[in-house]
């Protein structure tokens, strides 16, 4: 197989590579892109790149995994926010993330494609089975996204968590980067500072991980925040409070 690289999020480079694989004769082309783009917190333009690669015959696979049980109306994720579910051929994702941290995780394809995969990869063929504890634990979860009654005030609480500590930063003068996420980077910039700022927070009872060059380009340092519906409102102003004094103390705000 040959393999065409994109800029992220571009979809015009997209259509320049899938004409570059054209030219080079390739009989079947897929489209791989993550759902979101978890350092950014932000959602791939997936309709986009459903218009894109049917023009040019190719089959669309979405990495899902920081978006499955959260992301659309009912959780079911980026193709249902964009209203693509039907577009997309390949969908993996994970067991863990927003379905509470269990082991392993999956694909969903058209059931040709899933037994082809069961039969040629080599990542699963030489795997054991998962737990069953944790095949349970991952069940229990889904079933709790799946059911309205217990989905409904989940995600409510989640997105009220979101948007307040988003607008309480942003009033501060903190930069954000990412939208209509549960995860919300602070930018910062500088390495140095983003490692000094997590460790501050630490101190204040706030658990965040910096991240720098290599996992983020140079000179893009920030620390990644990721909301949960596990917070109360009292949890969000105590770290928005924390990340306000730190900034401070800093020269960040």
């Amino acid at each position: 197989a040959q393999r065409f690289r994109y800029a992220n999020g571009d979809i015009h480079d997209l259509e320049r590579q899938l004409q570059r694989a054209d030219a080079a004769g390739c009989r079947v082309k897929m489209v791989a892109t993550d759902g979101v783009f978890s350092m950014d917190g932000v959602i791939a333009p997936l309709k986009d790149v459903c218009d894109v690669a049917e023009r040019y015959g190719a089959l669309v696979l979405v990495d899902d995994a920081h978006a499955t049980g959260f992301v659309g109306a009912t959780g079911r994720g980026t193709g249902e926010y964009w209203g693509v579910a039907d577009r997309v051929h390949v969908v993996n994702s994970t067991l863990g993330k927003a379905l509470g941290g269990a082991s392993g995780g999956y694909t969903t394809a058209h059931p040709l494609l899933v037994s082809l995969l069961r039969n040629t990869s080599r990542p699963y063929l030489f795997s054991n089975t998962l737990a069953p504890s944790v095949v349970g634990a991952a069940a229990a979860a889904l079933d709790l996204v799946d059911n309205a009654a217990t989905r409904t005030p989940l995600l409510e609480r989640l997105w009220a968590n979101a948007a307040l500590f988003r607008a309480r930063m942003a009033d501060a003068g903190f930069v954000l980067a990412g939208k209509d996420h549960a995860i919300i980077p602070v930018m910062l910039g500088d390495a140095r500072v983003a490692a000094q700022m997590a460790d501050a927070l630490l101190r204040r009872g706030v658990y965040v991980i910096g991240f720098s060059f290599p996992v983020v380009p140079r000179d893009r340092a920030r620390i990644r925040v990721q909301l949960s519906a596990a917070h109360e409102p009292e949890h969000v102003n105590h770290a928005v409070d924390a990340f306000i004094e730190v900034g401070r103390e800093l020269g960040v705000i």
